[in-house]
């Protein structure tokens, strides 16, 4: 068991710890010793992206089946036990990892660490839980379906890398949920939920050495702790991402048209990701990016404009979403590829990259302002990033980008071929044009 101080805080707040304990087990924490909370992740590196076509969609089944029951508790006794003391149980899946987290009052750590580490290590899976559970995910499915919003981001998606792992939706569809046995998704759950793929971060009003006691001893009890110390995802090919414009339309008789209009991005580790960081909240990360001013502010042409990034382990996305009026979709097209063409060719201003920073700023500071997002942070760091940076360091690198940094980050990354995806009443209408 080794420990280490990632950062020394100050005054005895901040301070972030790490203890691998036998097996690879990595618990991190920071202390918030002003604060009466505690948030607990058991983060899992395994997401949609790991799996094989015979699993796709079992690791967001297995989120749902993990609260369904172990050998000591019930899916009643899982719930009532954090709801009971006033906090709060839940879960989700990504495209690379699944997190398991609670939030209770600092005195009730010790059950919030048991409770999940009985879920995560001790699941049943029983044939029945998974029959009753498959209802429920296919009825999340058709409510996923019914918001094309949602939808839509997905077509973007799947069009950008092909059928790949990345670019299949983290629900799994309607066939591949149907396909799943109880043999296949415990098979799933049994080979990759191991210690070595596993962190547990905790952030609130805690001691280090505590959490690792009750992480220690709740690991043990399950007889969890301990095996191989490798681990590594199956994701060994790349995403598979297209290397033309395409276009995708799903024609549905919506009353607004939806559109995302990107391309591929920047992995996390990029160090250009602080300088596509800025351009993508100058360009349309706010009420005052160029996007949302020329579409909704100075021509009424929509409600939502952004664009967004998304980074993974070895790529990412930049995207453009915009919701109008079927009839305005031509005139927010060449909008959004005007717009894109001025900022690879013109740059941004002095005043757009100075706002840009304050967004950036100003959105890692506020978001970090509960035990919850800390403990977001400090584990996702440790279970996908190869080192931690304090916010100050973070904080003074988004500062520093220059504007030449954010004219490269552009050439580079808006130059490359565009996927656009559609959904709305458009028969079978060729957007090919707007992306050429």
């Amino acid at each position: 068991m080794t420990t280490t101080t990632l950062h020394p805080g100050k005054d005895g707040a901040g301070v972030v710890r790490r203890t691998v304990l036998p097996g690879g087990l990595r618990v991190v924490t920071e202390t918030m010793p002003t604060v009466r909370s505690v948030a607990v992740g058991m983060w899992v590196g395994i997401g949609s992206r790991d799996e094989a076509p015979e699993h796709t969609g079992a690791t967001h089944f297995l989120e749902h089946l993990l609260f369904k029951g172990t050998p000591t508790r019930d899916a009643m006794e899982i719930s009532a036990s954090i709801e009971g003391i006033g906090g709060e149980i839940n879960a989700f899946t990504a495209k690379e990892y699944t997190c398991y987290y609670a939030r209770v009052l600092d005195e009730d750590l010790r059950i919030a660490v048991d409770v999940l580490a009985d879920v995560v290590t001790s699941s049943l899976v029983t044939a029945d839980d998974v029959e009753s559970e498959r209802g429920v995910i296919l009825e999340e499915i058709a409510m996923h379906d019914d918001d094309p919003s949602d939808v839509v981001h997905e077509q973007f998606a799947a069009a950008l890398y092909g059928d790949s792992p990345i670019g299949r939706p983290i629900l799994g569809t309607v066939e591949s949920i149907n396909a799943l046995g109880r043999e296949r998704i415990a098979e799933y759950y049994h080979r990759y939920y191991r210690p070595r793929a596993t962190v547990v971060s905790v952030a609130g009003n805690v001691r280090h050495e505590e959490v690792v006691e009750l992480v220690t001893r709740a690991y043990e009890r399950a007889g969890a702790l301990g095996g191989p110390a490798e681990f590594t995802p199956p994701r060994t090919s790349g995403p598979g991402a297209e290397t033309n414009s395409r276009a995708v339309v799903l024609d549905r008789p919506t009353e607004q048209a939806n559109l995302v209009l990107g391309t591929t991005g920047l992995a996390r580790t990029d160090e250009r990701r602080f300088a596509l960081g800025v351009l993508n909240a100058a360009l349309g990360g706010g009420m005052s990016s160029r996007l949302f001013q020329e579409i909704r502010e100075k021509r009424g042409l929509a409600y939502s404009a952004y664009s967004y990034t998304s980074a993974y382990a070895d790529t990412g996305q930049f995207g453009i979403y915009v919701g109008c009026l079927p009839s305005k979709i031509d005139d927010v097209l060449k909008i959004c590829r005007d717009e894109v063409s001025r900022v690879v060719s013109e740059g941004l201003s002095a005043d757009e990259i100075m706002r840009g920073k304050g967004q950036m700023r100003g959105g890692l500071v506020l978001g970090l302002e509960d035990t919850g997002s800390r403990m977001s942070r400090i584990g996702k760091n440790e279970l996908v990033y190869e080192e931690l940076m304090s916010v100050d360091e973070v904080l003074s690198r988004i500062e520093s980008v220059t504007p030449d940094e954010i004219s490269e980050v552009a050439r580079d990354v808006l130059k490359r071929p565009l996927t656009l995806a559609v959904i709305g009443p458009y028969g079978d209408k060729d957007f090919g044009d707007a992306i050429r």
